[in-house]
């Protein structure tokens, strides 16, 4: 049982994240259960519920106990170093406003675990992804729909969330789109000559009227496009294909990074395309292409 003055400062905290505009709500409501569940675990771990007062003296020992339960109940070593990093953030925050040391906490080392790199397509297949994707409707505009969707996804590397938010107001699309990504971080995308033609051929069929406020992609009922039937069409044409099941919507993403990385991108400039707020992000794709080289490098090259 989390007493109300934890309930309380956890609850301010997450206001202050909010107010800081660099964490979209999505995270912070994933910080929030992050923050709780360690509060309910240390409530527990001391006797029952507790006041701000015994947060001040949790040791290196409570730490680890903590740690210790969460992976007993199976959470993998990536998500406890989530968990730890939000309560990090949180402990933080928390010690400068009520005075007390928090070393045990921030000394606390994350798990360690292997991080996994962007699954990209080949240029060929992500193209045929694209064709496939068209054949998998027999309701004409849907199919247009659906291809100009992933064409989207691959030719401006958006985010599925970014492709289904634009509006009827943004059509025709400009060879430059503003983009509002993740934590509302804005950014310049140029667009494809063969995105816009796919989502000019896409209005052409689709049979509703015209509406600047309504979404530019919509279901089959009207309303707006749920990105769940994007990855269900996805499906289908990666088994005709013979793609792997990493072949998804953000797989689209991916591969835009990495084949405009191959063609001698800059890599400043495809963090800026991508929205990244962080270049660290962004080099994970040098690690794909260079895994990329070696495998050719590994089928090709005569072996001594």
């Amino acid at each position: 049982m989390i007493s109300p003055a934890l309930t309380d400062a956890s609850a301010k905290w997450l206001d202050h994240c909010r107010a800081l505009g660099g964490a979209a709500e999505n995270t912070l409501k994933a910080y929030q259960a992050d923050v709780l569940g360690f509060l309910s675990f240390m409530s527990l771990h001391h006797g029952g519920q507790q006041g701000l007062g015994p947060l001040a003296t949790i040791t290196v020992s409570d730490m680890r106990s903590w740690m210790a339960s969460e992976r007993a109940r199976g959470v993998g070593a990536r998500s406890l170093a989530r968990q730890l990093s939000a309560v990090k953030t949180f402990y933080r925050w928390l010690s400068e406003r009520e005075g007390f040391e928090p070393t045990a906490v921030l000394s606390t080392r994350s798990p360690k675990f292997t991080k996994k790199l962007p699954r990209p397509l080949a240029e060929g297949a992500a193209t045929a992804m694209i064709e496939t994707v068209e054949l998998q409707s027999t309701e004409g505009w849907i199919a247009a729909r659906d291809q100009a969707v992933v064409t989207l996804l691959y030719g401006c590397g958006l985010r599925i969330s970014e492709a289904l938010g634009l509006t009827q107001a943004d059509a025709p699309l400009p060879p430059v789109m503003r983009i509002m990504g993740k934590g509302g971080k804005e950014r310049i995308v140029p667009v494809m000559d063969a995105a816009r033609a796919a989502v000019d051929a896409y209005l052409d069929l689709a049979p509703h009227l015209p509406d600047p406020a309504a979404p530019l992609f919509r279901g089959a009922r009207g309303g707006p496009l749920n990105p769940r039937m994007v990855q269900k069409v996805m499906e289908k044409a990666r088994m005709q294909l013979g793609l792997p099941a990493t072949a998804t919507p953000h797989a689209m993403r991916h591969s835009f990074a990495t084949h405009l990385l191959t063609a001698g991108g800059d890599l400043r400039a495809i963090q800026e395309l991508l929205g990244h707020a962080s270049l660290s992000t962004t080099q994970a794709y040098t690690a794909v292409d260079t895994a990329h080289l070696m495998d050719v490098y590994n089928r090709t090259h005569p072996k001594a």
